[in-house]
């Protein structure tokens, strides 16, 4: 089975639309959570996930924080300003969809979350260390993460407990042996300095793993999140993906 691994949307509705025009098959879709935030086209970009054939989805810290389960002050100024907009405009069809969805999710062949195993909503695994002390979070031979916004590859050796970190090459097909950590990279706001949405394809069956980038109309999303009056740092580093 194929699926499609995405993250971070952050309401960006033409990175989004863009990445499901680029993707050539796919039988299920896995969502690490993020799926609003940021962007103007929160309750668009909802809809749009929650219509996916087998979606599996769970909670990022903005659709948790929208939901009051977290406090927005731990949010920089421009975020909680954002969320405040977030709030005053969700739908109670997108709120009633972000109730149903859980912080994790545990499948046969691969843990799901959005943050880390050890704190699903919230840690960031940005480097080895932090990752090597994940491993003893999830049984499962790996486990999707997103997040930090960036692709990144980790791998633990069973034979000698190596640890692989790396950023995977796009469009390179990937199969692994070892407990695995991945990262797909953010739809909607990347932030490793590529401004494509990044997504990646996992199949289940070789246990394969790509990361696909994919170019889409920024300056429109820009121009949108001008229009709402949302923080224009948040239009701005779309064509920088910072």
């Amino acid at each position: 089975m194929n699926v499609l691994v995405i993250s971070d949307i952050h309401a960006n509705l033409d990175a989004l639309t863009a990445v499901l025009k680029d993707v050539q098959d796919f039988d299920a879709v896995w969502c690490l959570g993020d799926i609003i935030g940021y962007g103007p086209e929160p309750n668009e970009c909802i809809q749009v996930v929650k219509n996916l054939p087998g979606l599996v989805c769970v909670l990022g810290n903005h659709d948790t924080a929208a939901l009051g389960r977290i406090n927005t002050l731990l949010f920089n100024q421009e975020a909680q300003q954002s969320m405040t907009w977030l709030k005053a405009n969700l739908t109670d069809e997108s709120i009633n969809f972000l109730e149903s969805i859980h912080e994790k999710e545990v499948l046969d062949v691969a843990t799901l979350v959005h943050g880390s195993p050890f704190n699903p909503v919230w840690e960031y695994i940005l480097d080895p260390y932090i990752a090597k002390g994940n491993f003893q979070h999830f049984s499962t031979q790996f486990c999707f993460v997103g997040h930090t916004h960036q692709p990144i590859i980790c791998s633990l050796k069973k034979d000698n407990q190596q640890l692989i970190w790396k950023q995977p090459k796009f469009g390179f097909e990937y199969i692994f042996e070892d407990k695995t950590i991945l990262n797909p990279g953010s739809v909607g706001q990347p932030r490793d300095y590529d401004p494509r949405a990044s997504y990646g394809i996992f199949n289940t069956e070789t246990k394969s793993w790509t990361v696909n980038r994919v170019e889409y109309d920024i300056p429109k999303a820009q121009d949108k999140i001008i229009k709402k009056k949302l923080p224009t740092r948040h239009a701005q580093r779309l064509s920088g993906g910072w």
